[in-house]
């Protein structure tokens, strides 16, 4: 479980997480040490994770996309590890619904896609069909745990 103070370390992580930990500490009237080990608790025991999140459009991608697959529920298994895998694959959930899978794709352009749905996604053992949804602008991407007070 964690506590108030560890969710307002998550806090200040979530707004800068190359944050000092003396400044964490300082804002939160506690040791440095403290924040220091409760960082790393929370990373060892996988509560969160501190990552630098990139801009795939800034970096000269052109194509992002969501795609929701629909797999043969015996291969659900197998089908997600393969998804796993591909490296144009960013973001990968099983999920109820329509769709078996939501995978979020990061292509340099249009062909790049094309190569991807045609020769990679092909080899996904069970799919049965694919929707693209192709980003048009981002509007929002939010990484606090949950909205509002926890």
């Amino acid at each position: 479980m964690i506590d108030s103070l560890d969710r307002s370390i998550i806090e200040a992580l979530v707004v800068d997480g190359r944050q000092p930990f003396v400044r964490i500490a300082a804002d939160l009237g506690v040791s440095e040490a403290s924040v220091r080990q409760r960082v790393a608790r929370l990373t060892a025991e996988g509560f969160m994770q501190i990552t630098a999140v990139t801009n795939p459009f800034k970096l000269g991608y052109q194509v992002v996309c969501m795609l929701g697959l629909s797999v043969e529920v015996s291969q659900l298994r197998a089908a997600g590890e393969v998804l796993a895998g591909l490296e144009e694959v960013t973001y990968l959930v099983a999920c109820t619904g329509r769709h078996d899978f939501l995978v979020e794709v990061v292509c340099r352009d249009t062909q790049h896609l094309l190569e991807f749905m045609s020769e990679r996604l092909a080899t996904v053992p069970g799919l049965t069909s694919s929707e693209s949804f192709s980003y048009l602008s981002v509007l929002k991407e939010s990484y606090r745990p949950f909205p509002g007070e926890w």
